[in-house]
């Protein structure tokens, strides 16, 4: 279903034409169009739709009220930079292996690129760390690999 309302809202998304589209949806409406409770509209909307990936989310509550959804465009250093700040000191490996895919998807880094982070990224090499330790040095290290990349 999570698929199912990520792509409806893209297509939305894409009848814009433009690098800087929006959509905008009425979510009680949309959940009924879909076939769906409105809380997994915004369950879609707050992990699929994030400035980590390009998005920027806007909404007004009451009678009248919408959700706004507007993909920013940027150039590759900027992203990366925006990406990077975005971190924080701590990432696990589900949430960095989404962005390295985000990343393929915009076209923001090639292949090889993108397998290089998956690697850098995965659990295997942080297993002899203690649990806590992980997820500092996974983005130590990750924010590293895409500052290179943005050079």
């Amino acid at each position: 279903m999570s698929d199912l309302i990520a792509q409806y809202i893209m297509d939305m998304l894409e009848e814009d034409g433009s690098d800087d589209s929006s959509a905008t949806i009425k979510r009680n409406e949309l959940a009924e169009t879909i076939g769906c409770v409105p809380s997994q509209i915004n369950y879609v909307i707050t992990s699929r739709f994030t400035p980590e990936q390009g998005y920027i989310v806007e909404s007004r509550r009451g009678g009248g009220g919408y959700i706004k959804i507007t993909r920013i465009s940027m150039d590759k250093h900027t992203a990366l930079m925006h990406l990077m700040d975005s971190i924080g000191d701590s990432i696990d490996v589900r949430c960095a292996t989404d962005i390295v895919k985000e990343l393929l998807v915009r076209q923001l880094i090639d292949l090889p690129a993108a397998k290089l982070l998956t690697a850098a990224v995965a659990d295997r090499p942080y297993q002899s760390l203690k649990p806590e330790q992980r997820d500092t040095l996974r983005a130590a290290i990750f924010k590293n690999l895409l500052l290179t990349i943005a050079q």
